[in-house]
């Protein structure tokens, strides 16, 4: 198969994958950073949630490229290239980037990787396509949030928001401007339903 491999199309779309996956993740590390020094330690986190996920998938393709003893291969693609200081602007670049993702890119290429003969590979494209669309998902949600005033804020007075620091729970319209029990500001309170580890089955 490896002979096969190199002198595939699918080998050049994995070497894409790779850099296009690696990048992601170098971006949103960034993301990341600019979110937690803007005191946005909730969306910080997203970022590096994201982040991890997308070195993940790069360390799939690289496993199927591994398989492949070739030369050093030439890639040409189009890779975002835009860094904005604003987060919701950040969060709604990292939305457009994964729609492409999601909605063409790795869709063509599971179809190229089938027609090749290749139908491992097209099947993780067809699965880490599904991944990134709950990426795009994630990222708009957040940055509708923000468009609309309300990532720190409720309709309900009974919305349960988290301390992602200490853990203190605060319930009301919105969270206090400084978490009562450690001190970090607003930036760090998240709805408890969103917060990694919690669910109704807890309390």
């Amino acid at each position: 198969m490896s002979e096969q491999l190199e002198q595939s199309q699918t080998l050049n779309n994995l070497m894409r994958a790779f850099a296009g996956e690696s990048m992601a993740q170098t971006r949103y590390l960034l993301a990341a950073d600019e979110a937690q020094k803007q005191n946005y330690a909730a969306i910080a986190r997203l970022f590096r949630f994201t982040a991890e996920q997308e070195r993940q998938h790069a360390k799939v393709f690289s496993g199927f490229i591994a398989g492949a003893a070739g030369e050093n291969t030439d890639i040409t693609a189009g890779f975002p290239s835009e860094f904005p200081a604003d987060i919701q602007q950040l969060l709604e670049a990292a939305a457009n980037g994964e729609r492409s993702e999601a909605d063409i890119v790795y869709p063509d290429f599971a179809r190229i990787a089938r027609e090749e003969g290749f139908t491992d590979i097209a099947d993780r494209f067809a699965m880490i396509g599904q991944i990134e669309e709950t990426h795009r998902k994630r990222f708009a949600y957040y940055a509708g949030l923000m468009s609309s005033g309300m990532l720190l804020r409720s309709e309900s007075t009974e919305e349960r928001w988290i301390c992602l620091n200490c853990g203190h729970i605060h319930t009301g319209s919105e969270p206090p401007k400084n978490c009562p029990v450690c001190g970090v500001p607003q930036g760090w309170r998240v709805r408890e339903a969103e917060a990694d580890f919690t669910f109704s089955g807890l309390v």
